[in-house]
């Protein structure tokens, strides 16, 4: 009964210290995007049209298993043919895992992240959805344990637009497709 109480209060106490010892960080995040939407029918789709974005981004990081989270809200404006665009405002929320690095984590900490993002439509283009889902994979680095370099892909999972059949023709749904390259600095 004793070695029990034993374990059991090492484990709290390890418990304890992981939250004590997270960093949370935060700071602005600017960048670009390179979207393209891609329609169910391929006479629809739009190709590749570079965009920004920017806002600000929090991070929280347990730091002995470089086990953590980071969240932005992001204003973006994704550019369509003909000078049409759609302006969202994104709500990334990504799992982040940074590669400790021995001598040089001080300088340089690769990182992966993987997770969901919401896009919130801000003008009223008629054939745009007002909510898109997608799913995000990147990687990036942590310079000087302040400054993050990223790149990430988005894939639509829900419908970014839906152009009308005319004369009983089928409708034709369009998923966004993204490239976005950020830079942020956490303080």
């Amino acid at each position: 009964m004793r070695i029990k109480g034993i374990i059991l209060a090492a484990i709290m106490v390890v418990a304890m210290a992981i939250p004590a010892s997270a960093q949370f960080r935060f700071g602005p995040k600017v960048g670009i995007t390179v979207s393209e939407l891609h329609f169910s029918k391929s006479d629809f789709n739009e190709g590749n049209r570079t965009g920004f974005t920017g806002g600000l981004m929090t991070e929280f990081t347990v730091p002995v298993i470089g086990i953590g989270f980071d969240a932005s809200a992001m204003y973006a404006r994704h550019n369509s043919k003909g000078g049409y665009h759609r302006d969202y405002i994104t709500v990334p929320i990504n799992l982040k895992y940074k590669f400790g690095l021995p001598v040089i984590g001080k300088i340089i900490t690769p990182f992966l992240t993987t997770g969901p993002g919401f896009s919130f439509l801000l003008n009223d283009p008629e054939y745009a959805k007002s909510v898109n889902v997608d799913w995000n994979f990147g990687l990036g680095v942590t310079l000087i344990n302040h400054i993050q370099v990223a790149a990430s892909y988005g894939f639509g999972i829900s419908k970014a637009a839906k152009i009308a059949g005319v004369d009983g023709a089928k409708s034709i749904d369009g998923k966004d497709r993204c490239w976005t390259i950020t830079a942020a600095y956490l303080f």
